[in-house]
């Protein structure tokens, strides 16, 4: 079953009626918007992107924090779509947001055991991320909790200053970069571009 960028915000607003916190929901809603600009710009210069898709998979990518819960929701958020009836291209989201290069280590927040969750680890391994996708995980290292747009550096600095740094943070921070100048090179131009109100969170 498909589901459009309206339907997915109807979920998110329905949650804020029901969680204690909400700012994860003004993640959610940040991470869709700007997805949407930067897919925007990407069909303007010739690529495929599906706008509706991004923002869709934007408001979705943390569907699994509706318990208020943010521990395991990257599975938790996989398994409500799924039961849902929803496409596993949407699903698929709730699982990718959060790694990059095709790594389950590559992630922010703490170092995961790959052998925990082994469907986890090796979905990441071979799943072939899509256009939108990419366009997810840099969004996500570029909104923080509450609904604003930063640079990857503050971004970055916020997840470490709330989580601390770990053996695999140096990592993650050098795959971010390489995700900002992938996408960088397609646009021809910085993406900070398509987001002047940066300059306003710097």
């Amino acid at each position: 079953m498909k589901i459009t960028s309206k339907e997915a915000k109807k979920i998110l607003e329905y949650y804020r009626k029901k969680t204690e916190s909400d700012t994860w929901i003004d993640h959610c809603l940040c991470v869709g918007e700007s997805a949407g600009k930067i897919a925007k710009a990407l069909n303007e210069k010739g690529y495929n992107a599906d706008i509706d898709k991004a923002i869709t998979l934007g408001y979705l990518h943390d569907i699994g924090k509706y318990n208020g819960q943010s521990h395991g929701h990257v599975m938790r958020g996989y398994n409500y779509l799924k039961d849902k009836g929803y496409d596993e291209e949407y699903c698929d989201i709730c699982l990718t947001h959060s790694y990059l290069n095709n790594d389950i280590i590559c992630t922010a927040g703490g170092v995961p055991n790959p052998k925990d969750n082994l469907f986890l680890t090796e979905f990441i391994k071979n799943h072939n991320y899509t256009i939108e996708e990419k366009i997810i995980n840099i969004c996500d290292l570029m909104c923080p909790q509450g609904g604003k747009v930063y640079t990857i550096d503050k971004r970055l600095i916020d997840i470490m200053i709330r989580r601390g740094a770990y053996s695999n943070t140096q990592y993650h921070i050098k795959e971010t970069y390489k995700l900002k100048a992938y996408f960088d090179n397609l646009l021809g131009y910085n993406l900070y571009d398509l987001f002047p109100e940066i300059k306003e969170n710097l």
